[in-house]
């Protein structure tokens, strides 16, 4: 697709980056030779923090966070059947949430929590400010890999619904099934690392891979906040 923008260099290659640092230095470079001189990056939380953070020498907009939550399965933290967004849209993953035979009550159990972390998530990174006012502004949102795609889809709709000028996808890697399907969706999509093969983890992009902690983000963001 003409809208993808992305590494020949680093195509279907796995630990291309560091850390999401160095990957969001290479992702501002890229970003910044095409970007114009105003508009707003927002990141998604956790790791999306993180790369937008280390593109900014590149591209010296202001910096804000898009809160949105995979919907976890219930016995594994660390997998999703979909996700939701601060409007309470809910984005599923439906071959799998067919699969995992929950009930309805354990899906909205699971959709509540979802939308709690959220609400937390965003007192604690945000203060719980409303949101910044990107109507009639470029947007890019931010994350450090898109697997299912999911929670991009729920920033998607919420940043949308806001009627932004334009609106773009940066990212340091990517399946290339749910690039082109997210690509579909925005003016622009960035994705260094590109890659086809199936099973597909994000993690696999960094030598250095580690959840990032709510404590470390706060601090990043103290640390932005002090140098702006």
């Amino acid at each position: 697709m003409k809208n993808i923008v992305e590494s020949s260099q680093l195509h279907n290659r796995e630990f291309v980056f560091a850390d999401r640092e160095e990957a969001g230095r290479q992702l501002g470079d890229l970003v910044g030779k095409e970007a114009g001189d105003k508009g707003l990056l927002l990141a998604i939380p956790s790791g999306g923090v993180p790369v937008a953070a280390a593109m900014l020498p590149f591209l010296p907009w202001p910096l804000d966070l898009l809160l949105v939550r995979k919907v976890q399965i219930p016995w594994n933290t660390e997998a999703g059947f979909g996700a939701v967004n601060l409007d309470g849209d809910r984005f599923f993953n439906q071959r799998l949430l067919k699969a995992l035979h929950l009930t309805d009550e354990v899906v909205e159990s699971q959709i509540s929590k979802a939308l709690r972390t959220i609400e937390q998530r965003n007192e604690l990174f945000r203060g719980g400010r409303p949101f910044a006012d990107i109507a009639g502004k470029d947007v890019i949102i931010v994350d450090d890999g898109l697997a299912s795609g999911y929670t991009m889809l729920a920033a998607l709709q919420y940043a949308r619904r806001r009627k932004p000028a334009s609106l773009a996808i940066a990212v340091p890697t990517g399946l290339l099934e749910t690039v082109e399907n997210l690509a579909a969706r925005v003016e622009r999509l960035y994705c260094l690392n590109i890659r086809e093969a199936t099973p597909f983890a994000v993690a696999s992009a960094y030598r250095n891979w580690f959840d990032e902690t709510d404590a470390g983000i706060v601090e990043l963001l103290e640390r932005l906040n002090e140098g702006s």
